[in-house]
């Protein structure tokens, strides 16, 4: 190789490698300043930033979880509540305030007697976040007996009802489609018919809806008001236990238990006399048979001679 030839060869290579040098610096320069946009960001972000943005992402993928607050939910509550106090008519007069002054109302009055034996029965209807708070103010109006309060969750069942009148309101509207062009009479009938007993549905679940909602809206509270002489020893039987509530609950029993035997007699009498009768007929007429003697026979047989010995 001479000279020329061999100068050539050293200029590419040289070359070669600067341009190998170069490529990697770029390379490693356009990484760095990647780096660098990307952390910018975080720098110049306030400090709350990456707890919000956590925060927003559990949000995010819990968002079709179901919401378990109570205030979310559909709750009956239904309270029962006795006290004894010294002037029932006043009493009942201040749980009557007490109850509208919240924006319920009485859905009954029930009194009786005068007097220290008095009595009244109070139904009243309250809003249900007012609920605890009327419980508690009816229960200073004297001296409180007993108390009980039930809580029904009807979420469930007010969800499906939601669900059942979308369906339903989506199968009228269908059926009237349907009933608006129809070509003959017969076609007409019956989907008149068909759109009469879907509406008939669609205002049974729609009722049922206002029912629970009128439920879930306003609680009710059964106030039992009772003077300072009243007897409330059968109420108290009623809940209790002990010889006597057995004994009479054992009693109650043989009552009703004695009540259905003589009922099933009773359907089966006229079947016994029908059928018994002619059965006890025949078997009189068997045994009467049985009972005649067998006739005697008045003359006796011949008895044939002896033959004498040949």
């Amino acid at each position: 190789m001479d000279g020329r030839a061999r100068g050539a060869l050293l200029t590419a290579v040289g070359l070669a490698a600067l341009l190998a040098v170069g490529g990697c610096s770029g390379l490693s320069g356009g990484h760095t300043s990647e780096d660098s946009a990307a952390s910018a960001p975080d720098k110049a972000a306030p400090a709350g930033a990456a707890p919000a943005e956590a925060g927003g992402a559990k949000a995010g993928t819990g968002g079709g979880a179901p919401d378990l607050r109570v205030d979310q939910r559909s709750i009956i509550y239904t309270g029962n509540i006795r006290v004894r106090v010294d002037d029932v008519d006043a009493a009942a007069r201040s749980a009557v305030t007490a109850a509208t002054a919240v924006g319920g109302f009485v859905g009954g009055d029930e009194r009786s007697s005068t007097g220290d034996n008095a009595r009244a029965e109070l139904e009243l209807r309250v809003p249900a976040e007012r609920f605890t708070a009327v419980v508690e103010d009816l229960a200073k109006l004297g001296r409180p007996e007993r108390r009980s309060i039930r809580t029904e969750d009807v979420t469930e069942e007010t969800v499906d009802l939601d669900a059942r009148i979308i369906t339903q309101r989506a199968r009228v509207e269908s059926g009237r489609k349907l009933l608006a062009r129809a070509s003959s009479i017969d076609d007409l009938v019956r989907l008149e018919g068909e759109v009469a007993r879907r509406e008939a549905d669609l205002a049974s679940l729609e009722a049922k809806k206002r029912r629970l909602a009128d439920l879930t809206a306003l609680s009710t509270i059964t106030l039992t008001l009772v003077g300072s002489g009243a007897d409330t020893s059968s109420e108290e039987e009623k809940d209790g236990t002990g010889f006597l509530v057995g004994l009479r609950g054992g009693w109650d029993a043989f009552v009703a238990s004695l009540g259905v035997l003589l009922t099933v007699l009773g359907a089966l009498l006229p079947f016994a006399v029908a059928l018994g009768v002619p059965v006890a007929v025949l078997v009189a007429v068997l045994r009467r048979r049985r009972r005649r003697p067998a006739p005697v026979l008045s003359e006796s047989l011949p008895v044939p001679a002896a033959r004498s010995a040949p």
